[in-house]
This record gives C-alpha cells, structure tokens and sequence, in this order.
C-alpha cells in the first residue's frame, strides 16, 4: 500500500459514512449500517480500487477539480478506517443479536465521529493512532 493518500479521500470516505449511517438511523434500517460496514472491510482489506466510496471521489470528484493533490500520511486514516470497521461490525452483530438500542448507540457514535472527521478535519482514530505511534 502507499505511504501517502490525496487528503480528501479519508474526508469523503466519512462524509459518506456519515451520511449513511445517519439515514440508516432515521430510516431505523440498520442493514444499511451493515452494507457500510462491508465497504469499510472491503476498501480497509482488499484495498481502495474495490473501495465504492474511494471510486466514486476517484472517478467522479477529483476529475472535476483543478487543484493540485494535497497528500497525507495513508496509516492514520487507515488506522481509523479499521476502527469504523470494528465499531460498525460490533453494530451489526449487536443488531443481530437482537439488541437494537446497544446496536444503534454504536452506530451513532461512528455517525458523529466521521461527521467531525469530514467536516471539521478532526479524526479523532487519526489522532489515537498518532498518540499511540509517538
């Protein structure tokens, strides 16, 4: 993998994380929060060509902007990436499991924690990941 990633990657792939969970919370579909959470799986193990929100920037969005990429350091967003996986996996099984109340908690902890991230550049898993390598 590379050591670098154009800074609007990680952002766009929480707004769309954000905006997912969000409308699978108000909708109360969590299979939505599933389909998001094998995504994240998908994008964080077998890389971002398979990852849909990565593409969609890639293909759709970057194209369309005429400013020079910005890059960051790829481990701290990748870092975080894999705890969305993890907290959104724990949702799903919690909702599974039956228990739909733990499941959502979880779920709109990840929902406001990638609203941060992708809209104020705050990634707190980014931060944890930089503490803990420090």
């Amino acid at each position: 993998m590379a050591g670098r990633v154009d800074v609007n990657v990680p952002r766009f792939n929480q707004a769309c994380v954000a905006a997912l969970t969000g409308t699978a919370f108000v909708l109360q579909w969590w299979p939505l929060v599933a389909i998001v959470a094998v995504i994240l799986v998908l994008t964080r193990f077998v890389g971002p060509q398979v990852g849909v929100f990565t593409q969609i920037y890639v293909r759709a969005i970057r194209p369309r902007s005429s400013a020079p990429v910005e890059t960051e350091d790829a481990a701290p967003p990748r870092f975080a990436q894999l705890l969305g996986v993890a907290f959104l996996s724990l949702a799903t099984i919690l909702f599974v499991a039956g228990l739909d109340v733990a499941g959502w908690i979880v779920t709109l902890a990840v929902t406001a924690l990638a609203t941060l991230a992708a809209a104020t550049k705050v990634c707190v898993g980014c931060i944890i990941y930089e503490r803990a390598t420090t």
